[in-house]
């Protein structure tokens, strides 16, 4: 027979392999994905009109951090008292987990990024938000646009 401690251990590691699995691939102007490789993106120039700093999140939400931190929580929570106790704890533990596992799935997946208005050399204005890598810019800086037009992706880079 397993005991419920034991459990424990066992449901956190689940719920840590769970809830890496909610972090969302990179959308950095630095980062390309293996399908990305080898095609021929437009290459066009323009200089940086405006930055603004934004924030990436995932849309929508998995799910999977509440579920994982319900189940963890109400194991643990099981393991508090005996008869009703135990039910009891089991309830708020997998609520108090719940929320806990929907705000680490939350901070898993937001990324820092940039919002980068751009005019290029022909004259025309648009804006594209990357993931802010550590590859600074500035108005005024003139850098290279590079569009897949089968994707319709678009990235700034220096």
């Amino acid at each position: 027979m397993v005991r419920s401690k034991s459990i424990v251990p066992v449901m956190a590691l689940c719920a840590v392999a769970a809830l890496a699995g909610c972090a969302a691939p990179s959308t950095s102007g630095h980062t390309y994905t293996t399908s990305e490789a080898r095609r021929p993106m437009r290459v066009e120039t323009g200089v940086i009109q405006a930055i603004r700093e934004v924030r990436l999140e995932r849309s929508p939400q998995t799910g999977t951090g509440t579920a994982a931190g319900a189940v963890v929580g109400g194991v643990a929570g099981s393991n508090v008292g005996r008869g009703k106790g135990a039910i009891i704890g089991s309830v708020l533990g997998a609520v108090a987990g719940g929320v806990v596992g929907s705000h680490a799935e939350q901070s898993l997946s937001e990324r820092q990024a940039l919002e980068i208005t751009v005019r290029t050399d022909a004259g025309r204005t648009f804006a594209v938000v990357q993931e802010a890598d550590g590859e600074s810019f500035t108005p005024g800086q003139r850098v290279r646009i590079l569009t897949d037009p089968s994707r319709g992706t678009t990235r700034i880079s220096q």
